[in-house]
């Protein structure tokens, strides 16, 4: 009997499995989708804000769990990302208008909004909770059904996150099924899921190897690239202001954000003020030695180490052997150059910044131009300055799609001190390998249908009033839902009944174990 055992739990995780598993899931949230495209807009951002307002509500909670879970971060930190990635989010898109059909007075265009269907959304341990409210709140706010997929670290909080947004969702109309989670994921089953052409669109953030599987899957794939943003302080910047900003930033939630700032460059006329103005707003301002044992415990051959992900600083300068005040938010370690060789001038998810003192204005904005080509390129970038000119030259100069201005970059560049729109996925454009150089959005889950008369022949006020075909019916004329989308190839091809692929998924298994059993 135990061996018997033994061979099915192997044959659960085998491919065929792992691709029922995916298939099952997805074909409920096509069926989904489907229906959820039938909604008109009222209904749609009823959904969205009810259930925006469930994510507010548990914040704190939330973000409490989320810092038991992994280990990293500031759970008051966390807290306020989850309320900024709730109703603030939903609010900042209330104009905006992802439903109704548009018409161009001037062209007489008729754009039609097109969902993409099927989300597939991965969650990463170091923001998990803001992720999950963002990605299911661009979903619903675009009438797409989402399938989360957390971190195996973060996983606990995340299911549970998922199932309360979820369960706000149906209170609130929406269609069963429109959110779901992996429940016990790896990386098998992903793989499935990002391959399968019941997805239409991967939504990855995470890290880069994560996310360049899901750009090579075949499927659509909207991902993100390494942050590793500098920011220069120039001799016109309100100094006290500028290091208060940095280093709230690099403390927020440990650094866990991408946004962070990863080296500070400044020149050599204002340094020694600004190490002052850092080390009263919480710094510690490290020794040549404390620098070289920061760097031995923080890098090792196999890159950087994890254990300091998301830690405090003062934790961090302990177990490198230096000695520090509890209340120190931010290590600042003294560079001489930037790139290879100095590996301070990687990313560092967690409050240690690189310091590097220019000889110009032209060389401080040609080293942050390294910094970024050396890693993060098409992230974010800050500068403090007052002359504006110098803000101009240098946000040409950065292979960056995001520079925050005399603001925290952390915040700033996520768009939460700044205008920029809010997310928790940031695109690196073109600079850094990835599709969009925008800040991600529900706007980027939609494509529009174009309706294009001859110029000469319509007028735009010929055009009549444009109406939505309202919910599906129970029975609908047009089909069952889901049937219109080009065939799958699966055992299951054409199944639309529940109960039918059920019963085939589990003859798949059946014959599977058969065949093991035989040998």
């Amino acid at each position: 009997m135990d061996a018997a055992i033994a061979q099915l739990v192997d044959i659960s995780g085998s491919d065929a499995a792992m691709q029922a598993k995916a298939d099952m899931m997805l074909e409920r949230a096509c069926w989904a989708s489907q229906v959820f495209q039938r909604y008109d807009r009222e209904r749609t951002y009823a959904i969205a804000e009810a259930t925006a307002r469930a994510a507010f509500d548990k914040a704190g909670e939330y973000g409490e769990w989320a810092v038991r879970e992994t280990g990293f971060g500031v759970a008051k930190h966390k807290k306020l990302k989850n309320e900024l990635s709730s109703v603030p989010f939903v609010e900042f898109y209330k104009d905006w208008d992802f439903v109704n059909p548009r018409m161009d007075d001037t062209s007489g265009l008729v754009k039609i909004p097109r969902p993409a269907g099927v989300v597939f959304a991965l969650v990463p341990s170091t923001n998990p909770i803001a992720t999950v409210y963002f990605k299911i709140l661009c979903a619903l706010m675009t009438r797409n059904a989402v399938v989360l997929c957390p971190h195996p670290a973060a996983r606990e909080c995340c299911i549970d996150a998922v199932a309360t947004l979820s369960q706000a969702a149906e209170a609130a109309g929406a269609p069963e099924a429109v959110i779901q989670v992996v429940a016990e994921p790896n990386i098998p089953l992903i793989n499935e899921f990002m391959r399968s052409e019941k997805t239409d669109v991967i939504l990855a953030t995470g890290g880069t190897a994560m996310v360049r599987a899901a750009y090579s899957s075949s499927n659509p794939a909207i991902g993100v690239g390494p942050g590793n943003a500098p920011v220069f302080v120039d001799d016109t910047a309100n100094i006290d202001a500028a290091a208060g900003h940095i280093a709230d930033s690099k403390a927020f939630d440990n650094s866990v954000l991408c946004t962070n700032e990863s080296v500070l460059i400044t020149l050599d006329s204002v340094a020694g003020k600004l190490k002052k103005a850092l080390s009263k707003a919480g710094a510690h301002i490290c020794s040549e030695d404390e620098v070289t044992a920061l760097r031995r415990y923080l890098f090792h051959e196999r890159g950087f180490n994890v254990e300091a992900v998301g830690r405090d600083a003062s934790w961090i300068a302990e177990q490198a052997g230096i000695k520090v005040s509890k209340m120190t938010k931010v290590l600042v370690t003294p560079i001489d150059m930037i790139g290879f060789g100095e590996d301070l001038s990687r990313e560092k998810l967690c409050p240690v910044l690189g310091f590097y003192v220019a000889t110009s204005v032209q060389q401080a904005t040609m080293q942050a131009r390294a910094l970024l080509r050396f890693a993060g390129a098409g992230h974010s970038a800050a500068i403090h300055s007052e002359n504006v000119q110098t803000i101009l030259d240098y946000s040409a100069a950065v292979e960056s799609y995001r520079v925050v201005v005399n603001a925290p970059c952390s915040q700033g560049a996520a768009g939460f001190d700044t205008n920029l729109a809010p997310t928790f996925t940031i695109g690196t454009g073109f600079f850094g390998r990835s599709s969009i150089g925008e800040n991600i959005g529900p706007q980027h889950l939609v494509n529009w249908t174009r309706i294009a008369w001859h110029k000469d022949a319509v007028h735009p006020s010929e055009i009549g009033v444009l109406s939505h075909p309202g919910p599906l019916q129970k029975s609908p004329s047009d089909g069952v839902p889901g049937e219109t989308r080009p065939k799958r190839n699966m055992a299951t091809d054409g199944v639309a009944d529940k109960d039918d692929l059920r019963e085939r998924i589990r003859l798949i298994i059946a014959e599977e174990l058969r065949a093991v059993l035989k040998d």
